[in-house]
């Protein structure tokens, strides 16, 4: 399946799988975390890293379901190390309280995968009052890339190793509203339109990525922060779509990517040494691909940072 599809400048293709595009690659030594790690791409992603030698810190929101996988992954690599922690993203309770137990464990970290996501649910809003998608897709991830940026710039400055922080967008952020973000609409139950408000979070996703190595780079810290599409992959994204998850189940063997290919551009982006300072940039099939133009806006990217940094920053009644 796609075998057709040529290589791309990274000698790597859609048919690549994630054990394929790291191997021979050493990740002892780094940190990972790795969200929606319990299910889908998720799994093989943290299977694959700590098959390279990655700690790997699934951060899953059924803690007993990532147990599972742990004993699963454990069993095939006993050598594997991986931890199970829990991790509500579409609850900034939980974030906060996530990102204060990792950074009270001490450990490092070096890599982190911005996974999880839901697609096209029904309209419903988070713990928070925020449309779920955007809530969830987006938002949580904002809040715990910004709460673990301090740990990632310390564990690059002692340990001389470049962090990668890594958003799996989706070419669906094609499909967002005509205004791309729709700030003064997040949460207007008439006009919501499911898969546009999934395109707008993974719009959104892309764009975070762009202004964090805006950011970084200014910073001067050795960061980088990219964006990439997994590929069309049957997994359960599609719960809420009887009909389409049924057409799915059928062909999508046929049509679409499997899990180990679906990884694949995580893993890259990730691991490989060919993406070695590279930053804002948007990975297809394990190549550097291009995303619509409002992704590529830097004011849109800073307005929704700092739209973002408003819905994430405890008022001081919270405080109190």
């Amino acid at each position: 399946m796609w075998t057709f599809w040529g290589k791309g400048p990274s000698g790597f293709s859609s048919s690549s799988t994630a054990e394929e595009v790291t191997q021979g690659i050493d990740g002892i030594g780094l940190t990972a975390i790795v969200t929606g790690a319990s299910s889908g791409i998720g799994v093989e992603t943290t299977r694959v890293l700590a098959l390279r030698g990655v700690h790997v810190v699934m951060a899953v929101r059924n803690v007993e379901a990532g147990k599972n996988v742990r004993e699963t992954i454990l069993n095939e690599n006993p050598s594997a190390k991986i931890d199970v922690m829990e991790l509500d993203l579409s609850s900034m309770a939980s974030v906060r309280k996530f990102a204060t137990e990792y950074i009270s464990l001490g450990l490092p970290l070096n890599l982190l995968i911005n996974n999880a996501g839901i697609m096209a649910t029904p309209f419903t809003l988070s713990q928070d009052g925020i449309e779920q998608q955007f809530a969830t897709n987006h938002l949580g991830h904002f809040l715990l890339t910004n709460l673990l940026l301090d740990a990632m710039k310390n564990t690059a400055h002692q340990t001389q190793r470049e962090g990668r922080i890594v958003n799996v967008s989706s070419v669906g952020h094609k499909g967002s509203y005509s205004e791309g973000i729709r700030f003064d609409k997040i949460n207007d139950e008439p006009s919501y339109i499911r898969l546009s408000a999934y395109g707008q979070s993974k719009l959104s996703n892309i764009l975070h990525a762009n202004e964090l190595t805006r950011r970084l780079k200014e910073a001067g810290v050795e960061i980088t922060a990219n964006s990439l599409h997994p590929g069309g992959i049957p997994t359960n994204l599609f719960r809420h779509h009887g009909f389409i998850n049924g057409i799915v189940n059928l062909i999508g063997r046929f049509v679409l990517k499997n899990v180990q290919q679906g990884a694949a551009t995580t893993c890259y982006v990730a691991l490989h040494p060919q993406v070695k300072g590279v930053s804002g940039e948007y990975f297809v099939d394990n190549n550097i691909a291009e995303p619509i133009p409002m992704a590529k806006d830097a004011a849109l990217a800073k307005k929704l940072w700092d739209f973002s940094l408003s819905l994430t920053t405890p008022k001081l009644l919270d405080l109190l």
